[in-house]
């Protein structure tokens, strides 16, 4: 039992899982925090809600983006009134 699929065009054998398996399955098995990620599957953009009802099939494509929180590390100038 193993699923083989392209992730960000890297080519990942996941051996726990079988063909077909949930998108949600999938990022379960990568270890993927839901709420940080965009997940493209062939292609279309797989809305979070979506994760449980989309079949990932051995071939299939993922392009995953990671959100990074953060600032610009600038500091907001002062305003001095006179």
């Amino acid at each position: 039992m193993s699923l083989t699929i392209a992730i960000n065009g890297e080519n990942r054998r996941l051996e726990d899982l079988a063909t077909p398996s949930s998108l949600a399955q999938v990022i379960g098995e990568l270890g993927l925090k839901g709420d940080r990620i965009a997940v493209e599957h062939n292609g279309q953009i797989i809305v979070r809600g979506l994760w449980p009802g989309t079949r990932v099939e051995e071939g299939d494509r993922l392009e995953i983006v990671h959100f990074v929180g953060g600032g610009s590390g600038l500091r907001p100038r002062s305003k001095r009134w006179s």
